[in-house]
């Protein structure tokens, strides 16, 4: 058995019935909450976690309180709870960037996969490519037989180097089979204005801040990357049904606990969530982000953190993408 099941089926065993829970466990939580956001304030991570975290706040009886770690690909977030007691009153924002530190950094100051229990996803986002409005690409088709023709030829626009949006994009290359050269740039609104500009022929990235160009007649999508139509743009095929067979990614977030974290404190603080997020006002304000709410298990959210890792670090070592 690999060393990757030894720790997934370690996990399962803290949450497996029957083992001894702390009898203080009985009155969680007793005191404020602390959820620990690897992202600036202000941002979809951040406006997802404090509705979240407010409307669980309401049903436990103690607040939710957003404490901002950016930085360093989530580490410090990340170490600051894999830190912490075990006891429920420390959270963690997870995402598919968790996932993609823990294949592109060569050493963390913890352990993705044994240092934490995912309690449950927040929500799924979509990535678009996007190609400047009244330029050659009308549809994906034709940016795809463009770059047959033209190897090497073409530039695909991304955030930074080991984003989501850039082990994307380096996956579609993969998928369609196309020799593209991937420009990663200081964030979206760099890949937005080397759009605008000419400067590159397509872009990849998530659909939320690029939307308000795309309205504005600025910027075309061609193409959702994940495995259904998004819900502000319906008539935008995904990339599968625009020919790019098998190819699929998209983005998430989540809650973890450090590991250790007694069972039932765990479903507690699961039972929440899905509360939360089948709150329609909660679920109101995800929309209006942008995000789709996407209430589910602890294993379902370890699945998808477990699957990602995975995924990306195929893509990092098929792209050579120097580890960090």
């Amino acid at each position: 058995m690999s060393l990757f099941l030894n720790r997934r089926d370690a996990v399962a065993l803290l949450l497996a019935p029957g083992l001894a829970v702390p009898a203080w466990s009985q009155g969680f939580p007793s005191r404020p909450i602390r959820l620990v956001v690897p992202n600036a304030p202000g941002g979809a991570a951040d406006l997802t976690a404090r509705s979240v975290g407010q409307k669980m706040g309401e049903a436990l009886g103690q607040p939710v309180v957003i404490e901002n770690k950016p930085g360093a690909g989530g580490v410090v977030a990340g170490e600051s709870v894999a830190k912490a007691a075990a006891d429920g009153h420390t959270l963690l924002l997870i995402s598919s960037g968790t996932a993609v530190s823990a294949a592109l950094f060569k050493s963390l100051p913890y352990d993705t996969v044994r240092d934490f229990i995912p309690v449950a996803p927040l929500a799924t986002f979509d990535l678009v490519i996007v190609a400047p409005e009244g330029g050659r690409f009308k549809t994906l088709a034709e940016l795809v037989a463009h770059a047959r023709a033209n190897p090497g030829k073409l530039n695909i626009g991304t955030p930074n180097i080991g984003t989501t949006q850039h082990l994307a994009a380096e996956l579609f290359k993969s998928a369609a089979g196309i020799d593209v050269q991937i420009v990663p740039f200081n964030g979206t609104p760099a890949v937005v204005n080397a759009l605008r500009g000419g400067q590159i022929d397509a872009g990849l990235d998530i659909l939320s801040p690029l939307l308000a160009q795309i309205r504005a007649g600025v910027l075309r999508p061609l193409a959702i990357t994940g495995d259904k139509r998004s819900r502000v743009l319906p008539d935008v095929p995904t990339a599968r049904e625009a020919g790019v067979a098998g190819y699929s990614a998209a983005s998430w977030n989540g809650l973890a606990v450090p590991v250790g974290t007694p069972r039932e404190v765990v479903a507690r603080l699961n039972r929440e969530v899905v509360a939360a997020l089948n709150d329609p006002a909660v679920k109101r304000k995800l929309e209006d982000l942008n995000l789709d709410p996407h209430p589910g298990t602890p294993a379902q959210a370890t699945a998808m953190l477990h699957n990602d890792i995975r995924r990306w670090g195929d893509v990092i070592a098929r792209a050579r993408i120097e580890k960090q």
